[in-house]
């Protein structure tokens, strides 16, 4: 198995008057390139303490993070920021998208950041908004595009660092059942074909069976992996 998320013995936890808060109790986690994990669990949970974590947005207060079989914890700063840049694509549950910039320039300002040549970060934008089925809104700014359109935008600018790593983070929680259904399909698409290691955290598990293997969370732990039934049809 090519495991490209590795989670050991991690541990988060946050000052709580005189004690301390366990957002994340001793948690491990092994995922592979091209598979898929949906991980539900309560509100207050650790779902996005873990996210956080397997993002290298904060540091654990014991245990491994390993991208890619890179220690994060071993690396400075820059150099993580650098490793999430590169090796970590990030969807959050609101696209956040920049109200000046079309579909297009959205995706191409990351590779400006990582000194990508523009012929080439533009020509694989295009493709990848190509393959949301977004490139008739390439020219198109946010508030010409609807909430679904704009997760698609979200989803293909994941993808612009060609990362081994998506961590997604309620990709539905703001879509009607047949947008969220159809993005869930796209990143079920997406993992497949790009062969990322995908953790999707979701309150709907009517969309679990689309993905891989599913595990819960609560009280910052984390349940066993377990395989899911086939795909919808």
């Amino acid at each position: 198995m090519n495991t490209v998320l590795n989670l050991v013995n991690v541990t988060l936890e946050y000052p709580d008057g005189d004690g301390s808060l366990k957002a994340l109790d001793d948690v491990n986690l092994r995922l592979a390139a091209g598979e898929f994990l949906s991980l539900v669990g309560p509100s207050g949970s650790g779902k996005s303490s873990l996210l956080a974590v397997a993002a290298t947005l904060v540091r654990p207060t014991a245990g491994l993070v390993l991208i890619g079989g890179t220690d994060a914890g071993g690396l400075s700063d820059a150099e993580r920021t650098a490793l999430r840049r590169d090796k970590i694509g990030i969807i959050f549950q609101q696209p956040n998208l920049l109200p000046s910039l079309t579909a297009l320039e959205q995706l191409v300002i990351g590779d400006n950041l990582r000194r990508k040549p523009a012929r080439a970060a533009n020509s694989r934008a295009a493709a990848l908004l190509d393959l949301v089925g977004l490139a008739p809104a390439a020219g198109k700014r946010p508030h010409q595009l609807s909430g679904g359109q704009r997760q698609r935008v979200n989803i293909a600018r994941a993808l612009m660092g060609d990362p081994a790593v998506l961590l997604v983070d309620e990709p539905t929680a703001a879509l009607d059942q047949e947008r969220s259904e159809a993005i869930v399909r796209l990143l079920r698409q997406v993992t497949d074909e790009f062969k990322v290691a995908t953790v999707m955290v979701t309150h709907d598990t009517g969309f679990v069976p689309l993905t891989d293997t599913v595990a819960s969370m609560r009280d910052g732990q984390l349940s066993t992996l377990q395989p899911v039934s086939p795909a919808l049809a």
